[in-house]
Order: C-alpha cells, then structure tokens, then sequence
C-alpha cells in the first residue's frame, strides 16, 4: 500500500535550488551516495511518525508532497531512522556558575546539536570579568573566553554530520558587567580572541532599562555572583532587588542608559544582533509562571518556554504554506487550513512520544 500510494511525478514540482539542497542535506545517503527520492524521504517521514497507522502515514505523506504543509528540518533528516531525533528548538539554561555546570551545560550543548537541536542559552548567572574565585583565589576571564568555546562547539558539533552548522542563540540579561563585550562578539573588525562570530546573541531586556533609556538615567552594570537572584526574578520584584543592589553600593560599573542603548543598536546595524526580548513581557503573559521565571527563547526566538538546570524545554516544529490556500476564485480556504492544520497537530502530539531525545533532562 505504501510503495503504491507513492506519486513520484512530484518530484519534478522542485526547482533545481530546491532539489540540490535536498541532496545536500536531507535525502538519506549510503557511502555518500543519495539512496532515496524526495518522495521517499516523505514518505518516511510519514512513515516514520505514524508507524504502523497506515491511512495516516499516507494522509500526511499526501499532504506533504502536495506542498501544503512541511515538517521542521529535523524530522525530515531523522524520521525514520535509528534516532528519530524530530525536535526543532531546545531551550537550556547554565546548570552551575562554575567549571562544572559550564562543561556539563557545554555537552548538553553538543549533544543536542549532534541530534540536529537548535538551541537558545541563558547565561546571566555567570560571573563577570575579574570577579572573585572563591575556590582558587583568582579572578574570572568573563563571559568572553567561555563563549568562545561554546563558539567552537557550534563549529565542530554540526547538525548531523555536516548537515548544516551548529547554531546557538546566546542570552544575556542588559545589567551584566560584561555586556558591552557581549555586544562585540559578532563584529566583523577587532581581536580574534575577543569575537565569537558563529554564535547568535539575544538580549533579555527588563522593562526598568527601557524606563531609563527613555528619561536618559543612569544604569548600573552587576556581576551575578555579587548581586545574585536577578535573572531569578520580573516585573516589580526585579526592579526592587536591582535598586536595592544600587542602594547598597554593589554596582560595578554606571553607565547612562542611551549610551548601553546606541551600543545595542550599533552592533544590530553591523551585524544583525542582538535578537531583543523583552524579559517582563514575556513572563507576564507566560501560562508558565507557576513554574518560575523564564530566562530565554530558543534560537530563533519564537517561542518563549520555562527551563531550569533540571529541565530543559523543546519545542517542535511544521510550517504551514499560507499561499497554497488561496483559490482560483481568489478567495481563501479555510475549510482546507483548519483540515491541514488538525493533521499538523495530531502529527507534532505522536513526535512529542516518538522522539528520541538526546539529553535525560
């Protein structure tokens, strides 16, 4: 049933950009040789999320093939095979501010992106530049030496084999010490050792510096092990325990608002980041809050989901193709959409219990 419900003359419905990155990335190869067609490789996918439910697996293969909707990228490289690795986005925050949480948090890292993860990073609870090391009496490097090596993860640890690089969204909330640093690290000029270019980078930015960049105030720049709790807490709790730290005189470094500002918006005109969210907005409006406080978004930012050093949180993706609904008639239909998008649904619940999934966390 499932070889004749195969409608291969679909093939020819891809242009050739479109059928050469399918070579390079997404059809199965065996000894480096492509081993599968386009259609193939949905019917797999289908295959591969339904398993032995055969009306759905050709229902969905139909639908895909047909071009109405697509699976993420990870599905279509991994339904079907030994680790169907099928999520899009994992969201992971530092399981420790020491040597020990940043390497176990750098193998999550890897892992991840071996299994063809995106990820989004929270890092503003690691100290910043020449704060105190209790344990060996020393000062730390910063933020800047340890994204470097999260850098060189993303580089060697690609997606599957040289499917397509790592990616790493980095965030950071706009009170750290070393943001200023932070903003440089995908600049095109200044010192290797000081740039970490194949990295993206988000800020988390609380509604108090937004206030302050608009009446043109003063902002305080804190190293998390000095003024810990931060990154813990939104919304009016933040502001009271950030004020309080100004208060108490444990501010590193004062800066006026705007010049943070113009910094952020000149690293965004010269290379594209940093991604901006907005931190008390997000948490506020989050179905998560009993949870805790959420502290990033995933890699391209869409998505806004609780994680914590015992959880680290996934999301799954499809893409729906909106022009594909719109009739001859021009008018819209939205009796086909609701259909579709009923089959994307009951599709992304079965890859949730399919999944293989490369960390216990």
């Amino acid at each position: 049933r499932l070889n004749s419900a195969i409608i291969y003359d679909r093939d020819f419905s891809y242009n050739y950009f479109g059928f050469k990155t399918l070579e390079r990335s997404y059809l199965l190869k065996i000894n480096s040789k492509v081993a599968e067609r386009p259609q193939h490789m949905l019917m797999r996918v289908s295959v591969g999320i339904h398993g032995n439910n055969i009306d759905a697996a050709i229902e969905t293969y139909n639908l895909l093939s047909e071009r109405w909707f697509t699976h993420a990228s990870p599905t279509l490289f991994n339904a079907g095979t030994n680790r169907p690795q099928l999520s899009s986005c994992f969201l992971l925050c530092m399981k420790d501010d020491s040597i020990e949480g940043i390497y176990d948090t750098l193998k999550q890292c890897a892992l991840i992106s071996k299994s063809a993860g995106g990820i989004g990073l929270a890092v503003s609870c690691i100290r910043a530049t020449g704060s105190y090391i209790a344990g060996t009496n020393g000062n730390s490097n910063g933020l800047v030496p340890m994204l470097r090596v999260y850098n060189n993860t993303a580089r060697y640890v690609d997606q599957g084999g040289n499917k397509r690089p790592g990616a790493f969204a980095i965030y950071l909330e706009p009170w750290h010490l070393d943001i200023f640093e932070f903003l440089d690290l995908k600049k095109n000029t200044g010192k290797e050792e000081q740039r970490a270019r194949d990295l993206f980078f988000a800020l988390w930015i609380p509604d108090l510096f937004m206030k302050r960049v608009e009446t043109n105030q003063d902002w305080s720049l804190m190293c998390p092990n000095e003024c810990p709790g931060l990154d813990e807490v939104w919304g009016e709790e933040f502001e009271k325990l950030y004020e309080s730290y100004e208060k108490q005189g444990r501010v590193r470094r004062v800066v006026k608002a705007q010049q943070l500002w113009y910094a952020i918006i000149e690293s965004q005109t010269e290379t594209g980041t940093p991604y901006m969210l907005y931190k008390d907005s997000c948490n506020r409006k989050s179905n998560q809050q009993n949870l805790g406080t959420i502290k990033c978004s995933n890699l391209c930012t869409e998505i806004v989901e609780f994680t914590s050093k015992e959880e680290v949180a996934v999301c799954n993706l499809a893409s729906i193709a909106l022009n594909m609904y719109v009739t001859s008639e021009h008018t819209y239909d939205f009796k086909k959409l609701a259909e579709v998008t009923k089959v994307i649904v009951r599709n992304l619940n079965k890859i949730i219990d399919i999944n293989y999934y490369p960390v216990p966390e």
